[in-house]
């Protein structure tokens, strides 16, 4: 595990836990130098006093804060670690949460806690255990590196984690970027649904996609220049056979990637168009059908007797005998 960052102790009411903090990630990312083209030649950046244009070391740069234009007020480390708070040597929990209610967007990097000591074994087990018996989550404030910050306790396997968190006014409101309403069909949220269905997993862990292609293909490239070959070239995807404008035929067509994609059939996946719901009676409706089957069978009855009436004229005619002259 890396060195501890910073330590101090957790203040839960009125038991306080000694603690260490260390980081709970690592980055694997590959690092750059710059240098100079022509002759490849380091390129390095010097802190230079714009007074005496002296090149400076890190002893001899402090904080400092311009109040106006000739005031610069200066500020020791020492000074930023002894500030009047109650959370500059100690994580203080305010309150608990329930875990959902809390933005993720608001959660950053986590940080490992560590019991310092035997004494603080006990207390710190005994807030891990209730951490996680009744599923929430501790909100609590602390400071570092010169600024108080909001943070968040959880526990992960037999380990309490702390998560930086930001204040309510450094997440910005989205409301402006949101589109604007569009009307869309319940089959085609329904085929969203599906496609989201065929690509759900258990989790990250183990998942081909969970890798860092990028880093891997750098690296790769590396390789082949340090060893005087050309760097490897990337693949060309498989064009599609036509370009999907629908996007009923666009969700289609990712189920049916995504099932293939997991080495299924894909079949229990096709999804047909959706049955069309009947209309559902109302009593003006059933009162209309009335009215119009009414309607139709007086104008049928007034038709049958207009055409008996006239057959019976033709039959009287004919019976009357004619007048010669």
């Amino acid at each position: 595990m890396p060195r501890p960052v910073w330590s101090g102790a957790i203040s839960f009411g009125l038991v306080t836990i000694p603690i260490k903090v260390l980081p709970a990630t690592e980055n694997h990312s590959i690092s750059f130098h710059q240098y100079h083209l022509e002759d490849m030649s380091r390129v390095r950046t010097r802190k230079i006093c714009d007074l005496d244009g002296k090149q400076l070391t890190n002893a001899e740069i402090g904080k400092g804060f311009e109040v106006s234009k000739d005031t610069i007020v200066a500020v020791t480390d020492a000074e930023l670690d002894e500030m009047p708070l109650p959370t500059a040597k100690a994580i203080e929990i305010a309150g608990f949460v329930p875990y959902e209610s809390i933005d993720p967007i608001r959660i950053g990097e986590g940080y490992y806690l560590q019991a310092d000591g035997q004494v603080a074994n006990k207390p710190y087990t005994l807030l891990r255990k209730a951490l996680e018996r009744n599923s929430k989550a501790a909100v609590a404030k602390f400071a570092w590196h010169g600024r108080e910050r909001l943070g968040l306790l959880r526990v992960q396997d037999d380990v309490i984690l702390l998560h930086a968190m930001k204040w309510d006014d450094e997440v910005r409101d989205p409301k402006e970027l949101a589109p604007k309403a569009m009307d869309l069909d319940d089959d085609e949220i329904d085929r969203a649904i599906l496609l989201i269905d065929s690509m759900t997993t258990d989790g990250i862990a183990d998942q081909e996609w969970a890798t860092d292609r990028y880093t891997e293909a750098l690296e790769r490239v590396i390789e082949a220049k340090a060893e005087g070959k050309k760097p490897p070239e990337m693949e060309e995807e498989e064009a599609p056979a036509g370009q999907v404008l629908d996007l009923m035929a666009a969700l289609q067509e990712s189920v049916e990637k995504a099932q293939s994609a997991r080495g299924e059939t894909g079949k229990d996946a096709t999804v047909h168009e959706m049955p069309k719901k009947p209309k559902k009676k109302t009593a003006a409706t059933t009162a209309a059908k009335k009215t119009a089957k009414k309607t139709a069978a007086k104008t049928s009855a007034a038709k049958k007797s207009s055409a008996a009436k006239k057959t019976a004229d033709k039959k009287t005619a004919a019976r009357k005998p004619r007048r010669t002259a």
